[in-house]
């Protein structure tokens, strides 16, 4: 990926664990799974460890046994032509994998931010399929072989996939960033929500900017993180930009903060200037 671009696709993957946090035990998930030797990569495969076993989260009950899972960042559209990717990523994951999978086995699941219409129009009017909404963010695509299902993050709702649909670009200053540290902080010690908590706030950094109490209350949920990391010592990579994060949030350099995600140069002439 370039450098600075937010990579939204670990933050999908720690926050579906995080949905499913009181089911995982009957599940596998496998991010980028590779099919054969090919560059073709699925973005999640989630596997059922009992097969017989329902899922009840919202997201979750139309699985089965093998579950291909699609998903498109905040800036995506889900095209027709990733339907098509997607439906042959699942023929292609039935053919080539070890274990004789059955087709019935086999699930798909389309996530994005954006209502798919011209994707929806085409399998409609082309394939004979329906989209039936089962809930707030969640349709149900019927009429095919493989049972599929299009979750549209921004429109499911707080109290059932708050972290899911808090993967977005347009979180309002004040009432949902305040919201979201509140739900964040008894949870900062846990890396999966670290990984979506990054990720929103870099995607939001403006709106967050704007409520300077907000700002101060980051820096008092990282104190614990700061004080670990000055003891420990951070090492390259990563780790080393996580540093640089949140010495420049400790000194209030917010508008630093935000070209540091986004220009490699003045990233690394900050990491001279501090000595990181």
């Amino acid at each position: 990926m370039e450098e600075g671009k937010i990579q939204w696709h670990p933050a999908f993957g720690a926050a579906l664990r995080i949905e499913l946090a009181e089911e995982l035990e009957k599940v596998q998930i496998e991010e980028e799974h590779l099919l054969g030797k090919s560059p073709l990569q699925i973005d999640i495969v989630l596997l059922k460890k009992n097969p017989g076993e329902k899922i009840v989260k919202n997201i979750g009950r139309i699985f089965r046994s093998y579950n291909i899972i699609e998903y498109k960042s905040p800036d995506d559209n889900l095209s027709i032509r990733d339907f098509y990717k997607v439906y042959a990523y699942v023929c292609l994951y039935q053919a080539e994998e070890k274990k004789k999978i059955a087709p019935e086995e086999l699930t798909i699941t389309f996530v994005c931010n954006h209502y798919p219409r011209k994707m929806l129009k085409h399998i409609t009017r082309k394939r004979g399929m329906k989209v039936e909404k089962v809930e707030a963010g969640i349709y149900y695509l019927q009429g095919d072989f493989f049972p599929m299902q299009l979750i549209i993050t921004k429109k499911l709702t707080k109290d059932k996939n708050y972290w899911l649909q808090s993967l977005r670009k347009d979180l309002t200053p004040g009432g949902e960033i305040q919201d979201l540290i509140e739900q964040y902080e008894p949870n900062k010690h846990e890396s999966l929500y670290q990984a979506v908590m990054n990720v929103v706030m870099r995607a939001n950094w403006e709106a967050a900017e704007e409520e300077r109490k907000m700002c101060e209350a980051l820096k008092e949920l990282f104190a614990e993180e700061i004080a670990e990391g000055e003891a420990k010592g951070m090492a390259k990579g990563e780790e080393r930009f996580g540093k640089l994060n949140l010495l420049l949030l400790e000194k209030g350099q917010y508008e630093s903060l935000k070209r540091a995600s986004e220009d490699k140069d003045y990233r690394e002439a900050l990491f001279k200037e501090f000595g990181i």
